[in-house]
């Protein structure tokens, strides 16, 4: 069927931005809110965001008015009985959304399409509740609607033909990127996303690192627009533990298990930016920026380090750390100064086996240079010095990087964060659930990755990302880190992910 006139149910923040994606593309739309001030407040909050487009010279007022003109308020579902597509956007409780899709039910024609903006809930149960289940979906837009180009389209086995069809046809028109799914919890963004956030929070809350150094290896070590607390602070500490439940709830595992400290953080109120005080403080206006200067000007500030010698640690790459501190070389026969570094290898043997070979492990840490030029991770083990590592970080700051001290365990910092993250990325295309395209443009479009799960994964290499996992499932036994089957047969074929 041709959508031409569509009703969206709740104005808010994200109801409002969906009125005005539909009334640019041209549909007439009718939105509905039976709060007389929240439906106010959801017209003006339209008004201006396409005056700020205006002032950006990307409408003219002439255009500004005709996109009004296609909205028509009102206070009643009764005012959707003529739309070909009703679209809910009221909040996130299964019992609101159960209640507004059975009005939807009894008052739109037969053939009218009824679409959920859940980003986590059942779209089965959803649909469960109505009369006619074949004609709902789910139609996932991302905040804020009009700039995000992703849309998640759930059908369910439910879902009559043509449904699905029709409403990804209107994401097409509408100038979006649609990413078409069967309803399963999380779908793609929120269920890859989620597992990644709260493994930062396991990683702060047994003192494997620091906050800012937490943040800082997302950014200058994986390349993400933010660290994985300060988003979890954006989003909202309760809701992300609220999708994380729900995400454990249907799929299982430790992945989805929230982290205590989440759960407290949210318990006490300290949801985040929203509250003032999540992993940061927001009180007195906007933190200092996680990382970057403020890691390196923050660190031991001791006296030069003296002489310096390199070792490799056996699986690493030495060029780029000989380049900045001489050819790798054993610890001269005899020599008690200096400080000694590892070249280490976040899929390798580690510092310590290195560091004991060369008989003076107080003075050795390991470094590790993470690709793309911005990450040093200075590697600590149980027995190098507070003198070690002090000089270590006046020798690592003057290297030009963002600094970070991890322990000596798989993956170090950055690779901690990641390879679990990519290793989620491979087993949702082994169990047929998307394709490795689709999971990239969910993460690129939906959630502003500057590359795709398995793009990182296909430029890092299937065989580094398997001995990494392969690297923390030994060492933990944990099963959330063991590699999927697929991520082993990719790089024994020598295959890629994105072809």
């Amino acid at each position: 069927m041709e959508i031409r006139a569509v009703a969206v149910i709740g104005l808010g923040t994200m109801g409002a931005g969906i009125a005005e994606v539909l009334a640019r593309g041209g549909l007439q739309v009718t939105a509905i809110e039976a709060d007389p001030g929240a439906l106010a407040r959801g017209m003006a909050s339209l008004d201006a965001s396409l005056g700020r487009a205006v002032a950006r010279g990307k409408l003219t007022s002439t255009e500004q008015a005709e996109i009004l003109g296609r909205v028509r308020p009102a206070a009643g579902i009764a005012a959707a009985a003529a739309a070909d597509l009703a679209i809910e956007a009221v909040p996130e409780r299964l019992d609101v959304k159960l209640s507004v899709l059975g009005e939807l039910d009894r008052g739109c024609r037969a053939d009218a399409i009824l679409a959920t903006n859940t980003s986590s809930l059942s779209v089965t149960s959803i649909a469960a509740g109505t009369r006619h289940p074949g004609r709902v979906v789910g139609l996932h837009f991302f905040n804020p609607a009009p700039v995000m180009r992703l849309v998640e389209v759930i059908t369910t086995v439910l879902t009559g033909p043509g449904a699905g069809d029709a409403v990804t046809g209107l994401v097409r028109r509408l100038g979006k990127i649609p990413v078409t799914v069967t309803d399963r919890a999380g779908f793609v963004a929120n269920a890859l996303l989620l597992p990644y956030l709260n493994h930062a929070v396991t990683l702060l809350e047994t003192g494997y690192a620091t906050r800012e150094d937490i943040d800082t290896a997302a950014r200058a070590g994986i390349g993400l627009p933010m660290g994985p607390l300060a988003l979890l602070d954006l989003i909202g500490l309760d809701t992300s533990l609220s999708i994380l439940e729900i995400l454990g709830g249907e799929l299982g595992g430790p992945r989805y298990r929230p982290a205590p400290l989440l759960r407290r953080l949210a318990g006490a109120g300290l949801t985040g930016r929203k509250s003032g005080r999540g992993f940061y403080d927001y009180r007195a206006g906007q933190p200092a920026p996680a990382g970057g200067q403020e890691t390196i000007h923050n660190a031991a500030t001791g006296a030069s380090p003296g002489p310096v010698t390199l070792i490799s640690g056996g699986a690493g790459d030495t060029a780029e750390l000989a380049a900045l501190i001489g050819p790798a070389s054993p610890v001269a026969a005899g020599r008690t100064d200096g400080l000694v570094i590892v070249a280490a290898s976040d899929t390798g043997a580690g510092v310590l086996p290195a560091a004991m070979l060369a008989g003076r492990p107080a003075d050795t840490v390991g470094l590790h240079l993470a690709a793309g030029g911005r990450l040093a991770e200075l590697i600590t083990t149980r027995l190098s010095s507070p003198a070690a590592v002090e000089a270590a970080m006046t020798f690592a700051r003057g290297l030009g990087r963002d600094v970070v001290r991890c322990p000596d365990r798989p993956g170090f910092l950055a690779g901690a964060l990641l390879y679990p993250h990519l290793g989620d990325a491979v087993r949702m295309v082994q169990d047929g659930y998307a394709s490795a395209a689709d999971i990239d443009a969910a993460m690129t479009l939906g959630c502003g990755y500057p590359r795709g799960p398995l793009r990182m994964l296909d430029d890092i290499g299937a065989g580094r990302v398997l001995a990494g996992l392969t690297a923390m499932h030994s060492r933990y036994g944990d099963p959330a880190f063991a590699p999927p089957p697929l991520l082993a047969e990719h790089a024994e074929a020598g295959i890629a992910f994105c072809l």
